[in-house]
């Protein structure tokens, strides 16, 4: 299958153009792979592989999507990566609700559209849960996360009224070395200085990165499968737990902590997000037969 992916040079989007091309499945049992890769650039292409668009301006060049059967839409700015000032905020959510936009708007235009559409979005749709475990039919929380994920699935209506099939990723924490939360974690917990966050009873819903991936290409090949699907774990997982396990399986000292006010000192309103507690579920993931090779945190962790 010919496949267009945005955000292919992120943690997850290079995982992910690497199992799509590679000639076996990202998991035991799935579908083969092999698949031709087209990457949406916002540079002028400069390989046959990349595809141009500009998502502030609302263009896209559907010319070089053609044929293909699939988007996996990832793009947008880390969270995690800047402080939270009213400006990074806004390109927060500018860089993901004006690219959905774009890119859904012109797959609708498409004589021939792709079948599916699978765009990312996250778990910060629900905002802070407490211990209540939390699946596909809650609503949207309160907050900053929460507007901006509302926002970012609206702006995929164009796709879903032309017949696309549109299914809406909502992502957990990805256990992974690279980058993303863990990309963090793994350097400071390596040198000693990992410990809890807060209190550490606040769930984190995480997932390993090769379950990230290969649910993505689940997505991608099931074709009952529509609006929001949870990519998480089965079994969240406190703070504290996180950091009990990162000791063992990196044999490190793991007695020191953040207390919360340090943590709204450094971090600001993102502070915020950071000790909330996501209780998440992946109820339509597994209802639709997905299995997971990284069910448990220890497992994810030794993974990554």
């Amino acid at each position: 299958m010919r496949i267009a992916i945005t955000g292919s040079t992120g943690l997850i989007g290079t995982a992910l153009v690497r199992s799509l091309r590679a000639g076996d499945s990202a998991r035991p049992g799935g579908p083969a792979g092999g698949h031709d890769v087209v990457r949406l650039v916002r540079h002028p292409p400069a390989a046959p592989d990349e595809v141009r668009w500009d998502p502030r301006r609302q263009e896209v060049d559907t010319a070089g999507l053609a044929g293909c059967g699939a988007v996996v839409h990832l793009a947008g700015a880390g969270v995690g990566d800047h402080r939270w000032t009213a400006a990074y905020k806004r390109e927060i959510h500018d860089s993901r609700v004006l690219g959905t936009r774009a890119l859904a708007t012109a797959l609708a235009t498409m004589d021939t559209p792709p079948r599916v559409l699978v765009c990312g979005s996250a778990i910060g749709y629900y905002g802070d849960t407490g211990d209540r475990r939390t699946d596909e039919s809650a609503p949207p929380g309160t907050g900053f996360l929460p507007e901006v994920c509302v926002d970012w699935e609206a702006a995929a209506a164009p796709a879903r009224e032309a017949g696309i099939r549109t299914v809406f990723a909502r992502t957990g924490l990805v256990v992974a070395r690279s980058g993303g939360a863990w990309g963090r974690l793994f350097p400071v917990f390596r040198l000693g200085l990992g410990g809890r966050l807060g209190d550490g009873r606040q769930y984190w819903s995480f997932i390993s990165l090769r379950d990230q991936v290969a649910a993505l290409r689940h997505l991608i090949d099931t074709d009952g499968l529509s609006g929001p699907v949870n990519l998480t774990a089965p079994e969240p997982v406190t703070n504290r737990e996180v950091t009990a396990v990162m000791g063992r399986v990196l044999h490190r000292p793991t007695l020191l902590s953040v207390p919360a006010p340090v943590l709204r000192v450094a971090l600001g309103e993102f502070a915020g997000d950071v000790l909330g507690s996501q209780r998440v579920v992946p109820a339509r993931l597994l209802a639709s037969g997905f299995t997971f090779a990284h069910p448990g945190i220890a497992d994810a962790v030794r993974a990554a």
